[in-house]
């Protein structure tokens, strides 16, 4: 890896199991990935100031006792929401996948403020309120499956934009893995979201199985560098992770896949193709 690669930084903590498969995507996209557990952020809070992208992995934090995501979500709005802040404003893209999403959204990086005159607005001091809430599936299970997805035309997203003119059909598709995955908001917010762009990843019509509103995957924040979704781009890093990739032919397993694309996307937008700003 070269020295002057981006460095990305996986916060990982107990419970957390998907840490190994996000600092892989890194590396693939062509970041230097380090994987950190939160109590040492927690001790040394500088570790976030040299993160030019930042992944919160899935997994089940702390059990998912209480809910989940929320343990790991009361810790870090306590204790690091400072240098989570800071990270934010200096334009650091982060992601989070499942139970990494549902630590963004309970710490209140998603959706993030409301853009003022220029485009993006302030963080505040504070952790701000919830707005989004992850709530258990529609079937009231566990639900383990490959879905397809679409992309937004108008996201401003910087991990997923253009991507609906990359793939199609069986190329777009992303594993999906939870049991606590129902996107809930105010319709108002939805609403508000749509117009901004903020709408990152959709599940395609047909396949909203968790009953998420409005087929909501994955939302981001104003700016398009903070990202959150419950499916796991992570997992789907090479063809032959695809769920029923041999049946592809060989131009449809041409290239990256779409969940490493994600990773490459927000990668190329650290190195300023995008609008990301290095650390």
């Amino acid at each position: 890896m070269p020295d002057d690669a981006p460095h990305a930084l996986v916060i990982r903590t107990a419970g957390t199991n998907c840490d190994l498969e996000m600092a892989r995507a890194f590396e693939i996209a062509g970041a230097r990935a380090e994987r950190v557990h939160m109590d040492r952020i927690i001790e040394n809070p500088a570790i976030l100031g040299g993160a030019d992208l930042v992944g919160f992995a899935g997994g089940f934090s702390y059990g998912d006792d209480c809910g989940a995501g929320r343990v790991q979500a009361v810790r870090m709005r306590e204790r690091l929401w400072g240098p989570v802040r800071e990270a934010a404003e200096r334009g650091v893209c982060m992601i989070g996948a499942c139970n990494g999403f549902q630590l963004m959204v309970q710490i209140g990086l998603l959706p993030g403020p409301s853009p003022d005159a220029g485009g993006v607005g302030a963080w505040p001091d504070a952790p701000p309120a919830t707005t989004i809430g992850l709530a258990a599936n529609a079937s009231g299970r566990y639900e383990d499956r490959w879905v397809h997805a679409e992309i937004p035309a108008n996201t401003v997203c910087v991990w997923t934009r253009g991507l609906a003119d990359r793939f199609a059909g069986d190329a777009m598709v992303i594993p999906s893995a939870h049991g606590e995955g129902r996107v809930v908001m105010d319709a108002g917010l939805v609403g508000t979201l749509e117009a901004r762009g903020q709408i990152a990843i959709r599940y395609a019509e047909g396949e909203n199985f968790n009953g998420s509103v409005g087929r909501i995957a994955g939302v981001c924040d104003g700016s398009g560098r903070i990202f959150g979704l419950m499916p796991h781009p992570e997992r789907f890093l090479t063809w032959d992770h695809h769920a029923w990739g041999t049946r592809l032919t060989a131009d449809e397993r041409r290239g990256d896949t779409f969940g490493i694309a994600m990773f490459r996307a927000a990668v190329g937008a650290v190195r300023g193709s995008a609008g990301c700003v290095a650390g």
